[in-house]
C-alpha cells in the first residue's frame, strides 16, 4: 500500500513540475518506512494556535510551509522558542506576512529539547547510483563538513558502522547530562533511506535535517525535504566482456605485430623486441605494407599472406587505419587486438566519435579491443612481455592493471626492482571494450592471482565496479590507488546532502564499503602488495617493536599510535629472559630496545618469544637487517687505518655479518610459517639493490623489509584493517 501511495505523490509532483516534496508530504513519507518524526499541525487562524498550545504545551515552533522553498531557515520561515500564546500570535502574523513568498501553509510543531542535532540524507551520485549520509546537522552540517557516506544498498551493522564514523561520534555518546544517542535508531533511518532510493529511482535527494536528539537518547526527524528528478537519465554502460574472452590477450599462442619496423624507438620495434628478448615461445608474424626484414623475420606487406587463426594482434599502425584494418582481422579469424594506438577518445571530439565507430565497428565483427592509447600487456607466466619498456618481471601473484601506462610501466619496474612477483600487467588504455570492471571479474576466478594491485582514474560502471571489488576482496586483497580526485564533482544540489556530495568521497565510501585497501602514493601501493604477496594476516592490532636503538623504537611507536595500532605490554617471563642478554639500562619495555647489542642470536631468541606469545599480533623489527653495510663501511675504514688487522680477517668478518643476515631472512620466514603472525622488517641501511621482497625456498612466506619504520607501520595497518574487513563480511 505504502508503495502505491508513494509512487502517487510522486506522479501528481512531477505532473505539476515541482523539483521537491514540502516538508509535511516528506515526512508522510518517511514515516511509511519507519523513520520517527516530529507531530505537527496545520494552524489556519489564531484559535487554531490556542487549541495547538492546549494539546501540546509550550514550547512550539511555527513554520511555513512551500514545495518552492527548500530551506525555510534561510527565509526566515521557521520560528522557534515560542513559550506562550503571546509569541505564538506574533509568529504567526509574521508567517502570514510573507504569504506572497509562495507559503501554502502554516505548520505547528512541539518543540524538542535536546542539544545535539544529526543530518541524514540519500543523493544520487552519477558513477555509484543512491548514497546515504550521516552527519553532524543544524546549522553546522555544511560548515564543518562532519559526515560519512555509504553506497546503497546497506545492512543495519553497514549503517551502524557509518553513524560511529564521524569524527563528532563523542556527541553519540552521555553528553552534558543526556543521555547516550540510540544508534540503532539512526541506523535505522539510513537503512529506509537506502530502501527508499533503490524502490524509487523518482527520488533524487532526502535531507533530513535535523534529526533531533532527545534528552533520554531517542531521535526525531523534526523537518525533511525529499528532492525529485523530473527527467531521470539513465546512463549506457559498457558491454561486459567475460574472462573467458580476455585469455588470449595473456595466453597467446601465436602473435602478429601490425605496423612492425625494423627503425629503432618505433613502437612498432620496441614491442617485438621485448616478446622476442622475454622468451616468449609462441609464434610471430611481422606486417608491415612495405614489407622487408627485421629482427631476422620477414615482414608481410599485408594481412592476406599471413596464416589463418593467429590469436592476437599488437596493433600500433595509425589511428585513421584502425577500423578499414577490423574486418580484415575477421576475415583471418583474428578476434583479440591489443590497440596501442593512440589518438581515440584521449584526443578530443573527434577522437571520441573516431572511438565510438571503432567499438561499433569490432561488435559487428567479434573483435575484442584491448586499449587503445595503451603501454601493453605482460604475463611472465609465459615469457609474454608486450610492453611498451625493457621491463620483464618474475613470474608471481601479484595481478595490476593501470589505468595510465606511464604510471603502470613505472609501478612494475619498481614491483620487479623491489622482488614482488607478477602475475600478470595492463595498461587498461582508454577501456573503449575492456575495462576495469572486466579485469575485476577475471581476476576474482584466476587462481594465480592472490592480489589486485590497482591504479584507478575513473570507472565505466561504478555499481558493477563496486559490487566486483566486493566480491574479489572476499577471496584476496584489492589493493588501489586514485588519481584525480578533486572537488571538482560538486553538483548543484537542492539539499544540503547532495551539496557535499563529491566524487573522491563517494569513491572513499566505496572503498571502505567494499573492502578496498586504497593508498595515497605509488610507494604505498607496492609496499602494501610486498606485504600481502608475503606475509600472513595479523588476526590483531597488538604490535610487538624490536629495535637495535631506542629513538627509533619512539618514532614507531607514535607511528602505530597514528595508524591505529597498539603496543603489546612485556609479560615478565620475557623481561627475564632478556635480562640475562642485555645491560641492566636496557628499556623493559615495548619497544624492546636492543641498545646496539650485536649478539646476533638475541633477535632470533626475542623473535621466537614474542611470536609464541598470545598478546603478541605482529613484529615490527628495526635495524637487524642492514648492519652488513655499516660493517662494509668499518671494515674499510680499518683497513685504512689499523694496520693490526689483516685484510683476510676484515673479509672474513664482513662475510660473517652477510651470512647472519641471510641466515636471519630464512628464520623470519620459518617463524611465520611456525605462528602465523606477519614480521615487517625495516633496514638499518639501504644501498641500490636491495630488495622489499626475499624469497625464502621451502616456506610459504617470504621475509619483508622496508626503508623506514612508517612503511612498516602503514602496511601492518593495512593489513590488519583488511583482516578486520574479511572478519565482518
Amino acid at each position: 500500500m505504502k508503495k502505491n501511495e508513494i509512487q502517487r505523490i510522486l506522479k501528481k509532483a512531477k505532473q505539476e513540475g515541482s523539483k521537491t516534496l514540502d516538508e509535511s508530504i516528506s515526512k508522510s513519507i518517511l514515516s511509511l518506512y519507519g523513520v520517527s518524526v516530529v507531530d505537527e499541525i496545520e494552524v489556519v487562524d489564531l484559535d487554531s494556535l490556542k487549541q495547538v498550545a492546549k494539546t501540546w504545551g509550550y514550547p512550539l515552533v511555527l513554520k511555513g510551509i512551500s514545495k518552492d522553498i527548500p530551506h525555510k531557515s534561510e527565509m526566515g520561515l521557521v520560528l522557534t522558542n515560542l513559550y506562550n500564546l503571546e509569541d505564538l500570535k506574533k509568529a504567526y502574523n509574521s508567517l502570514e506576512s510573507k504569504k506572497d513568498l509562495g507559503i501554502e501553509k502554516i505548520i505547528a510543531q512541539p518543540q524538542i529539547k535536546g542539544s545535539r542535532e544529526f543530518v541524514v540524507g540519500m543523493f544520487r551520485d552519477p558513477d555509484f547510483g543512491p548514497v546515504v549520509m550521516f552527519g553532524l546537522g543544524g546549522i553546522f552540517t555544511e560548515a564543518i563538513g562532519d559526515f560519512a557516506l555509504r553506497v546503497c544498498p546497506i545492512t543495519l551493522d553497514e549503517a551502524v558502522r557509518c553513524v560511529n564514523e564521524i569524527k563528532s561520534k563523542a556527541l553519540l555518546g552521555n553528553f552534558r547530562g543526556e543521555r547516550a544517542v540510540s544508534i540503532d535508531k539512526l541506523a535505522r533511518i539510513l537503512v529506509a533511506l537506502s530502501e527508499l532510493a533503490l524502490e524509487f529511482e523518482d527520488i533524487k535527494e532526502i535531507d533530513i535535517n535535523p534529526v533531533k536528539i532527545t534528552k533520554d537518547g531517542d531521535v526525531i526527524a523534526v523537518d525533511a525535504l525529499i528532492g525529485i528528478e523530473q527527467d531521470p537519465c539513465f546512463r549506457v554502460y559498457p558491454d561486459r566482456v567475460a574472462p573467458k574472452n580476455l585469455r588470449k590477450f595473456f595466453y597467446p599462442e601465436s602473435v602478429v605485430f601490425i605496423g612492425a619496423s625494423s627503425k629503432l624507438g618505433k613502437w612498432g620495434h620496441l614491442l617485438p623486441t621485448n616478446v622476442i628478448s622475454g622468451g616468449y615461445e609462441g609464434e610471430i608474424y611481422l606486417v608491415n605494407k612495405r614489407g622487408g626484414e627485421a629482427f631476422g623475420k620477414k615482414m608481410y606487406s599485408s594481412l592476406d599472406q599471413l596464416p589463418d587463426s593467429i590469436d592476437l594482434a599488437v596493433v600500433t599502425i595509425p589511428a585513421r587505419f584502425v577500423i578499414d584494418l577490423i574486418p580484415k582481422l575477421a576475415k583471418k579469424n583474428i578476434h583479440h587486438m591489443l590497440l596501442i594506438a593512440s589518438g581515440f577518445s584521449e584526443a578530443g571530439e573527434e577522437g571520441k566519435k573516431l572511438q565510438r565507430r571503432l567499438v561499433q565497428v569490432a561488435k559487428e565483427n567479434n573483435v575484442f579491443i584491448v586499449g587503445p592509447n595503451t603501454m601493453g600487456l605482460c604475463n611472465p607466466h609465459v615469457n609474454f612481455h608486450c610492453i611498451g619498456t625493457l621491463v620483464q618481471p618474475r613470474p608471481g601473484r601479484t595481478a595490476m592493471v593501470s589505468q595510465s601506462g606511464n604510471v603502470g610501466v613505472q609501478l612494475l619496474s619498481f614491483a620487479t626492482d623491489q622482488g614482488i612477483g607478477i602475475r600478470g600487467f595492463c595498461g587498461s588504455g582508454n577501456e573503449a571494450m575492456v575495462c576495469i570492471e572486466d579485469y575485476l571479474e577475471a581476476f576474482y576466478e584466476d587462481n594465480l592471482t592472490s592480489t589486485v594491485m590497482l591504479y584507478v582514474e575513473s570507472v565505466k560502471n561504478g555499481r558493477r565496479f563496486f559490487e566486483l571489488a566486493k566480491k574479489v576482496s572476499k577471496k584476496k586483497p584489492v589493493i588501489l590507488l586514485k588519481g584525480g580526485e578533486t572537488d571538482a564533482g560538486v553538483k548543484a544540489a537542492s539539499t544540503h546532502t547532495g551539496a557535499m556530495a563529491t566524487n573522491v568521497k563517494v569513491f572513499n565510501a566505496m572503498c571502505r564499503q567494499a573492502g578496498i585497501l586504497k593508498v595515497d602514493a605509488p610507494t604505498d601501493l607496492l609496499d602494501l602488495a610486498a606485504s600481502f604477496s608475503s606475509l600472513p594476516l595479523p588476526k590483531g592490532n597488538r604490535v610487538v617493536i624490536v629495535t637495535l636503538g631506542g629513538g627509533w623504537g619512539v618514532i614507531t611507536a607514535d607511528l602505530c599510535a597514528r595508524y591505529g595500532l597498539e603496543l603489546s605490554k612485556i609479560p615478565q617471563e620475557l623481561i627475564e629472559l632478556i635480562d640475562e642478554k642485555l645491560p641492566d639500562f636496557w628499556s623493559r619495555t615495548n619497544p624492546i630496545d636492543l641498545v646496539g647489542n650485536w649478539d646476533i642470536e638475541l633477535p632470533k631468541t626475542i623473535l621466537e618469544k614474542v611470536l609464541s606469545w598470545d598478546e603478541c599480533d605482529a613484529v615490527i623489527n628495526l635495524g637487524i637487517l642492514g648492519r652488513k653495510y655499516f660493517m662494509k663501511r668499518y671494515t674499510s675504514s680499518i683497513e685504512k687505518s689499523d694496520p693490526t688487522y689483516s685484510k683476510e680477517f676484515l673479509d672474513n668478518t664482513k662475510e660473517m655479518v652477510e651470512a647472519y643476515e641471510r641466515d636471519f631472512l630464512k628464520v623470519c620466514a620459518k617463524m611465520m610459517d611456525k605462528y602465523e603472525k606477519p614480521i615487517f622488517g625495516v633496514r638499518l641501511n639501504t644501498e641500490y639493490n636491495d630488495k622489499t621482497v626475499y624469497e625464502v625456498h621451502g616456506s610459504r612466506y617470504k621475509t619483508v623489509c622496508y626503508n623506514s619504520p612508517e612503511d612498516a607501520v602503514k602496511a601492518c595497518a593495512k593489513m590488519y584493517e583488511y583482516f578486520v574487513w574479511l572478519s565482518r563480511s
